[in-house]
């Protein structure tokens, strides 16, 4: 059986618009951060990653194919966390910023991730046989909604928070994305082996951490306590 086009359709702007993110990501990251050029080129990323998670979702459920679907969801999340906070800046200060919108996409990510987990531990043929990969992917996410929610009821301890999370979104989607590669390119070399979709996850979130910190401590000096309310 043989796609429609508008399936073809969906395809060729999936692949467009991942290469764009590919190329844009490193673009934004080796420009200075918040001059014009690395707000241009994140928000290209950012709208990018948002062609790349849509098309992907219509085309996993047309087919349908469960557990693209519910990554795609927890994947985007990290992006729209690392976009979103940048008009949440104001949090520090115990001014109200975030939407009805932050939390729909909030509940509705931890939910997707919550049955991702489940599937995986005791469906994992509805999540084409990937059980690891799911219940990882499915706990990722429930603990990045969880943390982000928590955080819109609590006033940041640090000036900064908004950099943290914004250096984790976007690197987090961008793993994300360096995930879809693999496992469309290598993947098929290693008879589809199952940890090929954790292994960005496994290399990513080191760096992260490893990132975060350093920008921790460069920004140090200039971290203050919130004010008491």
């Amino acid at each position: 059986m043989h796609d429609p086009l508008w399936m073809k359709a969906f395809l060729i702007a999936h692949i467009g618009a991942g290469a764009s993110a590919f190329a844009l990501a490193p673009l934004a990251l080796l420009t200075a951060k918040g001059g014009k050029a690395h707000r241009r080129w994140g928000k290209i990323y950012f709208w990018s990653m948002a062609v790349v998670t849509f098309t992907a979702l219509v085309m996993a459920i047309y087919r349908p194919i469960l557990f693209l679907a519910l990554v795609a969801i927890f994947s985007f999340y990290f992006a729209f966390t690392g976009y979103r906070v940048l008009g949440q800046k104001a949090a520090w200060k115990g001014e109200k910023t975030v939407t009805a919108l932050d939390w729909f996409a909030a509940a509705f990510t931890f939910i997707a991730s919550a049955l991702l987990a489940l599937l995986g531990a005791f469906r994992p043929a509805l999540v084409q046989n990937l059980g690891i990969p799911a219940m990882v992917f499915g706990l990722l996410g429930m603990w990045l909604a969880g943390s982000t929610a928590w955080s819109f009821t609590h006033r940041p301890k640090e000036k900064m928070f908004w950099w943290y999370a914004h250096l984790s979104g976007m690197l987090g989607s961008y793993i994300a994305a360096w995930t879809a590669f693999s496992v469309v390119t290598i993947s098929p070399l290693l008879h589809h082996a199952w940890w090929i979709w954790i292994v960005p996850t496994g290399i990513g979130v080191p760096a992260i951490a490893a990132t975060t910190a350093y920008y921790r401590r460069k920004f140090a000096p200039r971290n203050q306590v919130a004010p008491a309310s």
